[in-house]
């Protein structure tokens, strides 16, 4: 595998509270030099991010929906994922209500999400967070045919927010449920090559590293 093709499978992002213009031009310069395929910001940005990449035809404008916690109402949600679409967003990630997840209300959850990805344009791809070290594993089987079922394009692990790192084993799981049925975005605490190499090997498609981190797994392929 090559730098480029494994670029190809990390996003990078800025997304923390106290994040500036600058941390945002730090990683768009950073993304263009390694190829980094997404690029993620919080949503006020988005308007700023999508014209410093728009000559970059494999960098693209990544935000999050109902970030961090999922706990928006449905209707905040929705109007945020159609404000987003207009300010240029190419790969959406949104935040599962986790807290009516694990109430059991199932079919909340998913008509939320399948409210919100139906508004997604036909370039756009879009990623569920299901926040795993939230979830026991018990609630695994349930919360990935929901992620299935509601038309995203990746199950992603979780914000980095919440306590707790990439459990290869826990993801692991998580591939024998889903299958190829959809793709897996694992994020948080991903630091090494051998994490990432191992994680390859499982079947995850796409990454959530810090960028740091990220140029220093990119570096042992060159």
């Amino acid at each position: 595998m090559t730098a480029f093709e494994v670029a190809q499978k990390i996003d990078i992002s800025a997304v923390r509270t106290q994040h500036t213009l600058h941390d945002i031009e730090e990683i768009v310069a950073y993304a263009k030099q390694y190829k980094f395929i997404n690029v993620h910001v919080l949503p006020s940005w988005i308007k700023v991010l999508a014209p410093m990449i728009a000559d970059e035809p494999d960098v693209y404008v990544g935000a999050p929906c109902g970030f961090p916690s999922g706990a928006a109402t449905t209707e905040t949600k929705i109007i945020e994922a159609q404000q987003m679409i207009l300010d240029g967003v190419e790969e959406m990630d949104i935040v599962m209500n986790v807290g009516r997840f694990k109430n059991r209300e199932y079919d909340y959850v998913l008509d939320e999400l399948k409210q919100i990805i139906a508004l997604k344009k036909s370039y756009m791809k879009t990623k569920v967070l299901i926040e795993l070290n939230c979830l026991e594993d018990s609630e695994l089987e349930a919360a990935c045919k929901i992620v299935i079922d509601s038309g995203a394009d990746f199950l992603k692990t979780g914000t980095g927010w919440v306590p707790g790192n990439a459990n290869v084993e826990r993801i692991r799981k998580i591939k024998d449920i889903i299958g190829n049925q959809m793709k897996i975005k694992a994020a948080g605490g991903i630091r090494t090559r051998a994490e990432f190499d191992e994680l390859l090997d499982i079947g995850v498609e796409r990454f959530g590293i810090n960028t740091k981190s990220a140029i220093e797994i990119i570096k042992t392929f060159e």
